[in-house]
């Protein structure tokens, strides 16, 4: 029985494989990979077409939709499409037909919509049995010579008809039109270009087939999109993404200033980036105003009809439009880039990068290809007509003998052909003449017409035998299609522009911020506010606090700034002054705008000096450094640890380091001075820091910088607000850490230096 269960194991049934499962699964991968990348994705660099737009156009023109007849239903076409050509879903096949209709998405249109298929905003085309389309003369140039042998036919999937394999047209539609695509493992974008542009090099290399890149960007200025726009690249970056075949571009939106009276301005953008939705493009515009992550515009309305008219309103007239607008560039898709991935499918159906030269050349080869082509299919046809012209000739000169004959045999082809020397063809065409072709008349026009036809004949034998001969004809075709998209006409005028900018901006806090001077008050229990207008600080107003809560911290600002508040655990935070409560009332405590998290006491609160301004900050033990502002701003809640005490210690000083200082004073809680210069103090971004000052007991009160030539100044008390000076330093003069000496007579019993 267990024989009998092994026989299927050692002898499968007809049409099972044994193989290994890893080699098997890759074979049938790499089938369906190659599948993907040559019959579906990837555009051939002769034409620029993918099989199912190529399939759209085939059927469209067998249903002779050219530009002077009338519509059909989307419906039929795609019909036509799934039916006979391109066995896929329809939705598939009708949004390629949609794209190749839509204006904002294809350079040079191939298809002539009727009806609703879609707008810049992003809407959706309406189903295919409400629209309906034709070809538009870009199509017609595409396809130029299917009925004259220039390229070659392959049977459809099912074996029933025939398909070009390729268009031969002159329109060069690959770079004019661009093209996107994923396969498997790979994927293409090859923006849109000016098709003037593009014969115009095409021209140059066919007379210097060897020219170099820079040749070609002579005359292809970079690419010209749909939808217009500034090409913001340098020369040089165009020129290496070129070479290259790989890299992109920076497209930014085309905006002008509109001025208004009393001062006002207001940006109005008229051209958005290639690819980017309207209507989502406003919408992220709003969504940064509601957000307040951009508080320098106040408004964005769309006023686009058939034109695009975005327009953007201000805070304030005193904002820098270019400030305005570099904003923008970065925070939204005013400014994106648009890659370039030229992998085509070269002439062998091989999928490879090219550069824009070589895409070029490839053309050129490909249009030399199909000239040959259709001349030799020319005189494939001129040889046929001749042969019957001669056949009608002989039987004009032996008219009488001819018709003797008609009227005298039963079989009088043979008898034609043995007594006159014609062939099975000439015969038949005789004997098929109507009668009223035997007239005088007809026999001039007749060798009339073989005249010309010798000619014909002549010039194309010349053309086909002349390498020369076929470069003066093809760029003779280039110029007169050349004249039909040249920069005069309405489709064929550049619409993006190529100017080199630099890359938008860093857009600083103040830039964006309304500036007005506010004066901060910080209370004893932490609650802060801000007043409008830089108010006296000793006034009424601004001494307003709660019951049982006093002035701590007061100072002036603008809403520009930044300002720093220090906590005894060594934590730094950082606030916008823009962002504090009003002046009205009593505030708000810090610990809602920062997480305190019981940090211990506020040390100091002031404005910032900006990123290169200095600090110098000193812990309760003695230990202190010297740090630059930039490396204490937090950018969250939770602030930054920039002093480190050892346990026990707490955070004491911190005190701005002015320009020019070059000593410090460190007084102790014992009543001792010390004075030592400022290159002996580290500077670090955090930590612990050196030691300032030596105590036997109780530790460091308080420490700051100063001017050695102008002496060491401190206040008197008192409300009069005097200062004194000591300018002779030499005896508390020592190095740094020293324990120092009794300060001078009148120094503050606080030990304080304000």
């Amino acid at each position: 029985m267990a024989t009998d269960l092994d026989d299927p194991l050692d002898n499968p049934p007809i049409g099972i494989l044994d193989a290994p499962f890893d080699s098997a699964l890759s074979e049938r991968y790499l089938v369906y990979a190659m599948s993907t990348i040559t019959a579906r994705s990837l555009p051939d660099v002769r034409d620029g077409l993918k099989p199912v737009h190529r399939r759209l156009l085939w059927a469209m023109r067998l249903l002779r939709l050219d530009p002077a007849s009338g519509y059909k239903k989307c419906a039929r076409v795609v019909g036509d499409v799934i039916g006979k050509y391109h066995p896929h879903g329809d939705q598939s096949v009708y949004d390629a037909m949609v794209r190749l209709a839509q204006t904002f998405a294809l350079r040079y249109p191939l298809v002539d919509g009727q009806g609703n298929f879609g707008n810049i905003d992003g809407d959706n085309a309406a189903a295919y049995r409400y629209t309906e389309a034709r070809l538009t003369q870009v199509a017609i140039d595409l396809m130029a010579g299917l009925d004259e042998d220039a390229v070659d036919y392959r049977p459809t999937y099912n074996g029933e008809e025939q398909e070009p394999e390729l268009f031969p047209g002159m329109f060069p539609n690959l770079l004019a039109n661009g093209a996107s695509g994923i396969a498997v493992g790979m994927a293409t974008s090859i923006p849109p270009h000016n098709a003037a542009e593009l014969l115009d090099a095409a021209v140059m290399l066919i007379d210097q087939p060897e020219a170099d890149d820079a040749a070609v960007l002579a005359h292809v200025r970079g690419p010209d999109f749909p939808t217009g726009g500034i090409v913001v690249d340098s020369p040089a970056a165009i020129a290496e993404s070129y070479a290259t075949g790989r890299g992109g571009f920076r497209v930014r939106a085309r905006y002008t200033i509109e001025r208004e009276k009393g001062g006002g301005w207001q940006a109005v953008v008229t051209e958005i980036p290639y690819g980017v939705q309207k209507g989502k493009l406003i919408e992220a515009i709003a969504a940064l105003i509601n957000d307040k992550k951009f508080p320098i515009l106040a408004d964005v309305r769309d006023e686009s009809d058939a034109e695009i008219r975005i327009v953007l309103e201000p805070r304030a007239r005193t904002v820098d439009p270019a400030t305005l607008m570099d904003g923008l560039f970065r925070l939204t898709d005013l400014e994106t880039r648009v890659p370039l991935n030229l992998n085509v499918l070269d002439h062998q159906r091989t999928p490879r990068v090219m550069s824009l030269r070589e895409a070029l050349s490839a053309w050129v080869d490909h249009q030399f290809v199909v000239l040959r082509r259709r001349s030799q299919h020319r005189l494939d046809k001129i040889a046929d007509r001749i042969e019957l012209l001669d056949g009608y000739i002989i039987a004009f000169l032996n008219l009488d003998r001819v018709i003797e004959i008609i009227r005298t045999e039963d079989e009088p082809k043979p008898v034609m052909m043995a007594e006159f020397g014609l062939t099975d063809r000439q015969a038949e065409a005789i004997l098929n003449m109507r009668l009223r072709s035997l007239r005088r008349l007809e026999e001039m026009e007749l060798r009339r017409e073989r005249d010309t036809l010798d000619k014909e004949q002549a010039e194309l034998t010349a053309l086909l035998a002349s390498e020369g001969k076929q470069r003066t004809r093809l760029k003779r075709d280039m110029k007169k299609l050349r004249d039909r998209y040249g920069p005069g006409t309405a489709l064929g005028a550049r619409r993006t522009t190529i100017e080199e900018a630099a890359p938008a901006r860093d857009i600083p806090l103040e830039a964006m911020i309304e500036r007005e001077p506010v004066t901060v008050i910080v209370s004893q229990r932490g609650w802060i506010r801000a007043m409008k207008g830089h108010v006296d600080l000793a006034s009424t107003e601004a001494m307003k606090f709660r019951e049982g809560d006093g002035p701590r911290f007061a100072f002036h600002a603008q809403t520009t700034d930044k300002l720093i508040v220090a906590t005894e655990s060594g934590r730094f935070y950082t606030l916008g002054a823009d962002k504090l409560p009003g002046g009205r009332g009593f505030g708000e405590p810090l610990s809602l705008m920062i997480d305190l998290d019981g940090g211990g006491a506020i040390v100091t609160a002031l404005r910032s000096g900006g990123a290169d301004a200095k600090l110098l900050v000193a812990a309760s033990d003695g230990r202190g450094f010297v740090v630059r502002e930039g490396d204490v701003l937090a950018e969250t809640r939770k602030g930054k640890q920039v002093v480190s005490p050892r346990t026990g210690a707490k955070l004491k000083v911190v005190r701005r380091v002015a320009v020019g200082d070059d000593y410090v004073a460190a007084s102790g809680d014992n009543r001792k001075l010390v004075v030592f210069p400022l290159s002996e103090v580290a500077e670090m971004s955090r930590g612990q820091g050196v030691q300032l000052q030596r105590f036997r007991e109780g530790g460091l009160a308080d420490a700051r910088s100063f001017r050695f030539a102008d002496g060491l100044s401190w206040a008197m008390g008192g409300e009069a607000g005097r200062m004194r000076t000591e300018a002779d330093l030499s005896a508390w003069r020592a190095a740094r850490g020293a324990a120092g000496r009794t300060p001078p007579t009148g120094f503050p019993r606080n030990n304080r230096f304000d």
